[in-house]
């Protein structure tokens, strides 16, 4: 069995066996859209074009906001 593994995510812990992966492939696995978010990763405010290269780790910490329209 793989130890579970955790990473905060808006304030709320989440465990998980799938880490490290890219922060677009967690987005994909917990259900966000990667082009329909805005994320902070460690406190660092983060480009959509970095997704697929970022690191998610244990431990780590994302702000996640979905994007929406209309006024």
């Amino acid at each position: 069995m793989t130890p579970k593994q955790k990473v905060t995510v808006n304030g709320n812990l989440i465990e998980t066996s799938l880490l490290p992966c890219s922060l677009d492939q967690f987005l994909e696995q917990h259900g966000f859209l990667p082009k329909s978010v805005v994320v902070e990763h460690n406190e660092q405010a983060m480009a959509p074009s970095m997704f697929a290269q970022r690191l998610v780790q244990d431990g780590d910490r994302l702000e996640i906001v979905r994007i929406t329209a209309g006024g």
